[in-house]
């Protein structure tokens, strides 16, 4: 299944190892999903994952973003003409629907235009138990 993480997800599964987020980076971690990227979402995971007011050891960050790189799929993402609440999340839109994603994984889910794939943490795992 391939899907598209919003850095959000990350960071709040990197926070509470029980919280739903965790459990996306576990599937993830699992190999039961795909993370579909590109450079610009790379760089925002590095970026965000290494701010101080998270106090993110890079023994556990580094090696995650690797794992995305080499367990995920690197998309060319064709630019989208729409408009954004904030146009810094575009790009997760943008790699999802070049590379096809089954889901767009948000926890800021009014930022992004109202689609069936897009999803928040809860609603994506209701769904995979369900499946």
């Amino acid at each position: 299944m391939k899907i598209v993480l919003d850095t959000n997800v990350l960071v709040s599964g990197l926070i509470n190892p029980k919280g739903v987020p965790a459990k996306i980076l576990n599937l993830m971690l699992n190999e039961k999903i795909i993370v579909l990227y590109d450079n610009r979402i790379l760089r925002e995971y590095e970026t965000v994952l290494s701010r101080r007011k998270f106090k993110f050891k890079k023994e556990i960050t580094d090696p995650l973003i690797d794992f995305i790189k080499h367990g995920g799929s690197f998309i060319a993402a064709d630019p989208l003409k729409i408009k954004f609440k904030d146009e810094d999340d575009k790009m997760f839109l943008e790699v999802a629907k070049s590379g096809d994603a089954e889901y767009l994984i948000t926890r800021n889910i009014v930022h992004f235009p109202t689609e069936q794939f897009i999803v928040t943490p809860r609603e994506f795992i209701e769904k995979i138990l369900a499946i």
